[in-house]
């Protein structure tokens, strides 16, 4: 590879972080759901925009109405929940299989 294709690369990944870090994404969920938010209102207009200079017509937007800490905080839930009830859920597996294997024996 050339020092010029790494250097470009390079560039590119260094200033992706730096615009991901410096908008907050990877700080916590409050600071991410904030940064959805900004998003949600400036690219709809940059897109319009786009579109105009370029003479295309785009499908509207569906309106996706999600908060990325109501999503961790079901993701956590589900998680946890999932976790209590392997014991008894591995139980309730064992005795059926237990089950089907003796009915196999008959």
């Amino acid at each position: 590879m050339s020092p010029n294709k790494l250097a470009t690369k390079v560039s590119i990944a260094g200033g992706a972080l730096y615009v991901v870090y410096d908008s907050g994404l990877l700080g916590n969920s409050v600071q991410g759901s904030e940064a959805l938010g900004k998003a949600k209102a400036a690219v709809p207009p940059a897109i319009e925009e786009w579109m105009k200079y370029f003479g295309l017509q785009l499908p509207t937007m569906p309106k996706i109405e999600f908060s990325p800490v109501q999503g961790w905080n079901s993701g956590v839930r589900w998680t946890i929940s999932s976790l209590s009830e392997a014991p008894t859920k591995a139980n309730e597996y064992t005795n059926q299989g237990l089950q089907y294997i003796k009915d196999l024996v008959k």
